[in-house]
């Protein structure tokens, strides 16, 4: 058979999966050829340490007592990973075929854009936590392609897996909101009547509403209180929504720097170009005027809404975070504009889809770039542990202190030997978000363990005993010993101008 052939076939459901099983391992193969571990993976596995639940993710505590037949945590990364990706490439699958009756290879294209979600290689880079939120993916997604004759099996399942996915990761329902957009999109484009139309949608609002009863009387149940407050109304929350939105704005723009401002730019015209078609498929319906305008309206909304929900929910917690974990809903973003592209380029030609190659080509190589950097901060991280412990245990005076404070100096500057590939891709920074010396936990690795983070004394090592003479003086840091009680006083790294060779 010609390759030729084999790129216009219909591609049955075997096919499909194993595209997406090689498309998506290759994705985290560099996360896992690293083997870095990442924040909080440095105490879970020192302590086999859980507390998902105080987080209202009572299932991910679940899935890894259940994956290790223990009542903790034992780290064996990377088998969560290696089945969360299992796991993720028959969603993929089972969404392919939601989406097209007949798919063929640039189809899987399409689908595949939700995987290769750039800002998701930092829930990926957490060994414990990863996982368990690519399965909270695969739930919602089994959510969206759930069909069944029982209205009875089509309200509960789907709640219940939308419920699975809250518990596992509370941002993936932005993730099942965005994808019931695309619903909303694709069902405009493929003529479904009105009447379905309105049925789709009240069925995914009744979805929505028991799962969240389920996920209430479940794993919302063992939830911290202090998770769970929002913005304060009397304090104009219409403008620290703005300046939330701003934030999370000006991260991802990091994103389209060189050559991938270039690729993204091309993906939008092709976008633009497919809502064109959409829209005069819209105007073809054998529907009343009144009709034909409010599917469009509906349509034309989808957009900001799904820009919308890139950060989504969190945008209106107080406690807002602005890391790349929470932009889940990227992912949808990147379905939607693959979609849409697909739609004007196979208008033109049948392989002209095969262009949606080169923006899946730019975030697999951003991956295998970010899985290096990561290699340069392991390499940095345990010469930091390593000359750390030595000068604590090669010193009497400091391995019998009491306690060893070590103040937190945070710096953009510490990972020199990436600097090179941050000034080529600045999103690589904000993926890795290490931008720290040495974290505490780090040091029973090596033996020390009197050593603890200075959090309640909120940095009063650097203010208070810098006229002190230190014990030691090294490169990167001071320690200092008063009595039977150390503090370690991290130096402000110095930016190093750029190499020449």
């Amino acid at each position: 058979m010609r390759m030729g052939d084999w790129l216009d076939r219909e591609l049955g459901s075997r096919r499909v999966w194993l595209c997406f099983l090689l498309a998506t391992f290759a994705y985290v193969l560099p996360l896992i050829l690293a083997d870095y571990p990442y924040i909080d993976d440095n105490w879970r596995s020192l302590a086999a340490g859980m507390g998902w639940s105080g987080e209202g993710r009572l299932f991910t505590q679940l899935f890894y007592n259940w994956l290790t037949f223990t009542g903790a945590a034992p780290n064996i990364f990377p088998l969560p990973l290696l089945i969360a990706t299992l796991a993720m490439a028959w969603a993929l699958t089972r969404l392919t075929f939601h989406y097209f009756a007949e798919p063929t290879f640039t189809h899987c294209l399409v689908v595949l854009a939700f995987w290769y979600n750039p800002f998701f290689l930092q829930n990926l880079s957490y060994q414990y936590d990863g996982p368990a939120m690519a399965l909270s993916l695969v739930a919602v997604i089994f959510a969206i392609t759930f069909r069944s004759v029982s209205r009875v099996q089509q309200l509960v399942v789907p709640a219940l897996l939308i419920a699975l996915g809250l518990g596992l990761y509370q941002v993936s329902i932005n993730v099942f909101v965005g994808l019931c957009c695309v619903e909303l999109l694709r069902c405009a484009n493929d003529r479904l009547p009105w009447l379905e139309w309105g049925r789709m949608i009240g069925w995914k609002v009744a979805q929505t509403g028991l799962a969240w009863l389920i996920y209430g009387a479940t794993a919302y149940a063992y939830m911290s209180p202090n998770r769970t407050l929002l913005l304060n109304g009397s304090a104009a929350p219409w403008q620290q929504l703005g300046t939330n939105f701003s934030r999370v704005l000006e991260k991802v723009m990091l994103l389209f720097h060189g050559g991938f401002g270039w690729v993204f730019a091309a993906l939008l015209l092709c976008a633009v170009a497919g809502s064109v078609r959409v829209g005069q498929h819209i105007l073809e319906r054998q529907e009343t005027g009144l009709r034909k305008a409010l599917i469009g309206v509906l349509c034309l909304l989808v957009v900001p809404v799904i820009v919308l929900l890139v950060p989504g929910a969190a945008l209106f917690f107080r406690d807002f975070n602005e890391g790349a974990r929470t932009l889940m809903g990227f992912s949808v973003l990147l379905v939607l504009l693959f979609y849409l592209s697909h739609l004007a380029l196979a208008a033109v030609h049948q392989r002209l889809p095969l262009l949606l190659l080169i923006p899946l080509l730019a975030m697999l190589s951003l991956s295998f770039a970010y899985g290096r950097v990561l290699m340069v901060q392991k390499t940095f991280a345990n010469n930091a542990l390593n000359a750390l412990s030595y000068d604590i245990a090669s010193r009497p005076a400091l391995r019998d202190a009491k306690r060893i404070y070590m103040s937190v100096t945070y710096s953009d500057h510490w990972l020199v030997g990436a600097a090179g590939s941050f000034k080529q891709l600045p999103v690589l920074r904000y993926l890795l978000n290490t931008d720290y010396y040495m974290l505490a936990e780090n040091l029973p690795k090596a033996g020390i363990t009197n050593v603890m983070a200075e959090r309640e004394r909120r940095n009063a090592t650097r203010v208070g005993y810098q006229g002190f003479v230190p014990l030691v003086d090294s490169q990167y840091y001071r320690i200092y010993l008063l009595g039977d009680y150390g503090f370690i006083v991290m130096k402000e790294p110095k930016p190093v101008a750029e190499l020449q060779w």
